[in-house]
């Protein structure tokens, strides 16, 4: 089960996405992140065994990492994903179950939405954070369109995020930035290159300060 109480995600800090269909690494990788500066982590349901390695990383990343799940389609695979020790869910898409599962939890929830009007549906439903998904189609000025008559969103962009616009991001209003492929790419993992990946890391955190 969490702990209680589950801190939230942090503000301007970036979240990495690990996507891969294979994490048998994973530990390497959150130590590689880790190094780099980054201590918020989301596993997507889409990695086969991402709830079992999520349980992992939090008893091996209990006290530097903040380790939640991603993809979270249904109320089932949400309380899997609270069960195994997750500190935060994220959904793609407005699933007001998954957010009703997070919230009976306690935990900090990213519920994904594109257009103003899913965006406030997620808030309304009890979303701590709003998902912008795909960012890469919008860009910031959309977020800082979007805040203006919406100011109490918390917006993180994902999809797209690069070394390049994060800080653009930030600069328009939102909350945090979540980056995946991007900074965990499949092909420094398959090479074993951490050093890679904490230089990468590195790179991110330098661009949202």
């Amino acid at each position: 089960m969490t702990d209680s109480p589950v801190p939230m995600l942090r503000p301007r800090a970036p979240i990495a996405i690990v996507r891969l269909d294979d994490l048998a690494q994973s530990e390497h990788i959150l130590a590689a992140l880790l190094e780099g500066g980054i201590t918020q982590v989301e596993f997507t349901l889409t990695s086969p065994g991402a709830v079992d390695v999520l349980a992992a990383a939090r008893r091996h990343f209990s006290t530097s990492m903040l380790v939640g799940a991603g993809t979270v389609l249904t109320p089932e695979d949400a309380r899997a994903c609270i069960e195994a020790g997750a500190q935060f869910l994220v959904t793609p898409a407005f699933v007001p179950d998954v957010v009703f599962e997070a919230n009976t939890a306690g935990i900090p929830i990213a519920c994904g939405a594109y257009t103003p009007t899913e965006m406030l549906q997620a808030h309304q439903a009890g979303a701590d954070f709003v998902k912008l998904f795909p960012a890469t189609s919008v860009g910031p000025r959309y977020i800082r369109d979007v805040l203006a008559p919406l100011p109490f969103l918390k917006i993180v962009p994902t999809g797209g995020v690069t070394v390049e616009n994060a800080g653009e991001f930030l600069a328009a209003g939102a909350y945090a930035v979540a980056v995946g492929s991007n900074l965990v790419s499949k092909q420094a993992v398959a090479g074993a290159d951490w050093a890679q990946i904490t230089q990468t890391t590195r790179t991110f955190v330098e661009a949202c300060r």
